[in-house]
């Protein structure tokens, strides 16, 4: 069975760009375009992983995090923080890794291959 990746990114060309990336190397995708939307995906399909940008529409990224860290069934799903802002790898310190738009797209495919 394919592992499953949630996108959680309101920009759609990066959506897009994240879903061809990984269903070209052999995962599942489901993506959300707001941290609300995001959340309910997670609990009902209960990703592999999340790719969590920052700055959606409704919600601040990391106040997303505290609420999944919060739910029982998903607290260890791992988080990668993919955004456009600098100093992003403070704003969730529990992330396994964050990326600055643009990255590298082999390095975030080795950061996915390792956590699941």
């Amino acid at each position: 069975m394919k592992k499953k990746i949630l996108i959680i990114e309101d920009d759609p060309a990066v959506a897009d760009y994240l879903i061809t990336l990984f269903e070209d190397n052999g995962y599942a995708t489901i993506s959300a375009t707001s941290a609300q939307e995001g959340f309910s995906i997670a609990q009902k399909e209960h990703p592999d992983l999340i790719t969590l940008d920052l700055e959606l529409p409704d919600e601040w990224g990391p106040r997303f995090y505290r609420k999944l860290s919060a739910d029982k069934t998903l607290k260890n799903t791992p988080v990668i923080v993919i955004s456009g802002l600098s100093g992003n790898k403070y704003a969730v310190s529990k992330a396994v890794a964050s990326f600055s738009k643009p990255f590298d797209r082999e390095e975030l495919l080795s950061v996915v291959q390792k956590y699941i």
